[in-house]
């Protein structure tokens, strides 16, 4: 919460911010960032683990999980097209090989 009010003061609401949370706090340091209204990142190098006690099978459990806690906070995911807009990314049907 310091860093996002020091990113606010800094730089206004002009920003994009996200967090990733390595090993077992993963997904609620994911919880509270989605919450602030940030974006998350999850997958197996962060973090071996889906919850307590329990082994993520793969990097896809991960975001199925995170999904779950982002639409049970009332939040949207945002669709593949919406993400390379807010990250002005190209998509690979516009790349040349």
């Amino acid at each position: 919460m310091h860093m996002k009010r020091t990113a606010d003061r800094l730089l206004g609401s002009d920003y994009h911010w996200s967090v990733l949370g390595a090993g077992r706090n993963q997904m609620p340091i994911a919880a509270m960032a989605a919450a602030m209204g940030g974006n998350v990142r999850v997958g197996l190098e962060d973090s071996l683990w889906l919850g307590p006690g329990k082994l993520a099978e793969s990097n896809a459990a991960q975001v199925r999980h995170v999904r779950q806690i982002i639409e049970g906070l009332g939040l949207a995911v945002a669709s593949p097209e919406e993400a390379r807009e807010t990250l002005a990314l190209k998509g690979g049907d516009r790349v040349e090989f």
